[in-house]
């Protein structure tokens, strides 16, 4: 089929650069002209012809999940999704100095330091060794609003946290490939932004799990989320793992940056304060249904998520009566490790006022707290970093689902 266009509808395209996307969304439309409003009822896609290919898929016209954007930071559209793996382009993303524009035929990736052979790798070099592919969330340690309306949905309330099939190289591979010296117990990790975000990191962590990433799910790494690569550290805190790494030093004691001093280290009651708290601990969240959604009496799964950075999650359950009483949520498989987790719990609403709770368990036995038992044992002023109380929805009478609001203090 062939479609005339003027001289500013192609303008227009050009200007898009979006030739592609734009035939795809046609196919999402049903083959309707590329000018003109969408009529209200589409014609039926069996009586005209579909789309052409495209260079880039794109999604339906009909869908549209969008990150919330903050100035240094978007949150995922948890309660818009399924499964446990999140679309590239809906990660959260956290920066200090804005993303950088990164070449990759100019990148570089030092490691020096209590090491026998000092080494500049390139990306090339990074992609010639046996690589790994492994699925893990990463989470923002500042992923929590306290004090939080009723009115708010699980992005807003907790959309920091996302999940990728990532791929890359170990970093014990690296460390044997430089001759890491064996007194070495930290490591500097320092990216190439304009804030040159640097975290001191145990050793122990390198010749665990962690991982110089250079892909997310199948693709290269988004910008945003380091391009064209980065530090994964499984289950700890996401500013531990930085992006756009490009230094890495070797050394017996920690470095004590602005990032690990004035920042990121948690304020406790009586004074005290705790550093290094790496490790993200289990959580869960309902996802479905969630404000500002509308249910009605009868049967009603509730889905979520649960994740920890301890390990796999080993159990999430249910209460329907402000936590009284408990009951086991199935859990999806596979259940990885430091991984997300679906959960699901079927429950027949009878109408009244209920409030529905969720927590988790990981497999080293830590439970999911709650808010006062947070506040009991950090203090009151404690925070931001590393919250993770229990929470939950009400479903009114009407048929509304908010959140189940709770002073934090």
């Amino acid at each position: 089929m062939t479609t005339s266009l003027s001289r500013r509808s192609l303008l227009g395209r050009l200007l898009a650069g979006a030739t592609g996307a734009l035939a795809t969304m046609a196919f999402g439309r049903h083959d309707m002209p590329l000018q003109g409003a969408m009529p209200a009822v589409p014609p039926d896609p069996t009586k005209v012809p579909g789309g052409p290919t495209s260079v880039l898929g794109a999604r339906s016209a009909f869908e549209s999940p969008e990150r919330i954007l903050f100035a240094t930071a978007s949150k995922t559209p948890l309660q818009d999704l399924h499964g446990t793996v999140t679309p590239s382009d809906l990660h959260y993303e956290r920066h200090h100095g804005g993303v950088p524009g990164i070449d990759p035929e100019r990148y570089t990736l030092l490691v020096h330091g209590m090491v026998e052979r000092p080494t500049v790798f390139t990306l090339a070099d990074l992609k010639r060794f046996p690589a790994v592919t492994r699925t893990h969330f990463l989470e923002c340690s500042g992923n929590f609003t306290p004090n939080a309306p009723e009115n708010i949905t699980p992005q807003e309330l907790c959309g920091m946290t996302s999940q990728t099939e990532w791929t890359g190289v170990p970093l014990a591979t690296l460390f044997r490939e430089i001759g890491a010296d064996p007194a070495a117990t930290w490591f500097l990790a320092e990216g190439e932004d304009a804030a040159v975000l640097a975290r001191s990191i145990p050793v122990s962590k390198a010749w665990d799990d962690a991982m110089i990433a250079y892909a997310q799910n199948g693709e290269a790494l988004r910008p945003c989320n380091g391009y064209p690569a980065r530090l994964l550290l499984p289950g700890w805190e996401g500013n531990t793992n930085v992006k756009w790494l490009r230094r890495i030093e070797l050394a017996s004691e920690p470095f004590m940056t602005r990032e690990e001093t004035s920042k990121y280290t948690e304020a406790l009651k009586n004074g005290t304060a705790r550093q290094f708290s790496f490790v993200i601990d289990a959580r869960s969240i309902i996802t479905n249904p969630c404000y500002p959604e509308r249910v009605q009496p009868g049967w009603i799964e509730f889905r979520g998520l649960a994740w920890s950075g301890r390990g796999r999650i080993a159990t999430v359950d249910v209460s329907v009566d402000e936590g009284a009483t408990w009951q086991r949520a199935t859990l999806e498989t596979p259940v990885q490790t430091k991984a997300h987790t679906r959960f699901r719990y079927l429950w027949r609403w009878d109408g009244r006022e209920a409030t529905v709770l969720s927590r988790a368990t990981d497999e080293t036995g830590y439970v999911q707290p709650t808010v006062r038992e947070l506040v009991e044992a950090r203090g009151p002023g404690a925070g931001p970093y590393h919250l993770n109380p229990i929470t939950g929805w009400r479903l009114k009478p009407d048929g509304r689902v908010l959140f189940r609001t709770e002073p934090w203090a």
